[in-house]
């Protein structure tokens, strides 16, 4: 499984200047995080996961293998970095669950005649709507 702590040491952080309103804050200040993960050098997790991350993930990993991710929602820094790891986490966790293998099963013998017998009754019940014929 994922070494959270060690993954959290693995990842770098950039900040940059981010868009939208604010004025001239957004001009002067660089809130906006973004966090960069090599998932091809990580040692946090196994190489299992490594290929379960890069098939998954494949359209938001970049061709040397970083994962990017970025935060400008909020004017705080702090608080940018901690939205983008939190969902750095959360995108690698959901990522590296393993669906169960589904098993093919049949019908039961019970549940094939409790069908036929509905389809039996609905067709009963529909012909005796029909007026009778007419000799």
């Amino acid at each position: 499984m994922m070494q959270v702590d060690l993954l959290l040491k693995e990842l770098r952080f950039k900040a940059i200047r981010s868009s939208g309103p604010g004025g001239q804050h957004v001009n002067k200040t660089a809130t906006k995080i973004e966090v960069s993960f090599d998932v091809y050098a990580s040692e946090a997790l196994s190489d299992s996961e490594k290929e379960l991350l890069t098939s998954r993930l494949a359209s938001k990993i970049t061709l040397t293998g970083t994962l990017l991710l970025q935060c400008g929602e909020t004017r705080s820094q702090l608080r940018n970095k901690n939205i983008v790891t939190e969902r750095l986490l959360e995108l690698l966790s959901q990522n590296l669950i393993v669906p169960k293998v589904r098993k093919k099963r049949r019908p039961s013998k019970n549940s094939k005649e409790k069908r036929l017998k509905l389809k039996r009754d609905q067709s009963q019940k529909k012909a005796n709507r029909k007026p009778p014929p007419i000799d």
